[in-house]
């Protein structure tokens, strides 16, 4: 099985990193911070969102982008308002890791890097008017997308009830 790897470019707010650990750990994912962040590991918020599965991520920490792209290859989808392919209609591929990669809540990723990178681009749609929804959202959006593409490995698809029996 491969596994899914979700890469944050310097983050700024902890709330959305604490609930993205908290969706990595629910999903297998792996968790990529890059540096700077805006907050520190051990902010009170970060941990609340996710605290009690935080022993339970794969986390990586770089000092840049290049940093990143230095350590780890495979498939890259670049998550950003300026895609011009829709998330849904991207491959993820099962043959070779791929990293789902999101920008600063305030900045998204580097233009540069975007157009370097136009077939690796991709948007969830929204309303043009509006700028963009909230980053741990569209990770979530993004990740499940991923995993239905490669039909939920090792997830649980049934729920049980705690009092009454559908059997």
């Amino acid at each position: 099985m491969n596994i899914l790897n979700i890469v944050l470019v310097e983050p700024q707010i902890p709330q959305n990193t604490g609930n993205i650990s908290r969706t990595c750990a629910v999903t297998g994912a792996a968790l990529h911070l890059i540096k700077p962040y805006g907050f520190t590991i051990t902010d009170k918020q970060l941990k609340r969102a996710g605290l009690d599965y935080w022993d339970k991520l794969d986390i990586y920490e770089y000092d840049s982008l290049d940093d990143f792209f230095s350590k780890n290859d495979g498939c890259f989808r670049y998550f950003t308002t300026k895609g011009r392919i829709v998330h849904s209609e991207a491959d993820y591929p099962q043959d070779k890791p791929v990293y789902i990669v999101f920008g600063r809540e305030d900045k998204g990723l580097p233009e540069k890097l975007l157009y370097e990178n136009p077939d690796c681009c991709v948007r969830i749609p929204m309303r043009p008017t509006l700028r963009s929804l909230n980053l741990s959202n569209s990770v979530a959006i993004a990740t499940y997308e991923v995993l239905r593409q490669w039909d939920y490995p090792d997830l649980g698809r049934e729920g049980k009830l705690t009092q009454y029996s559908w059997d």
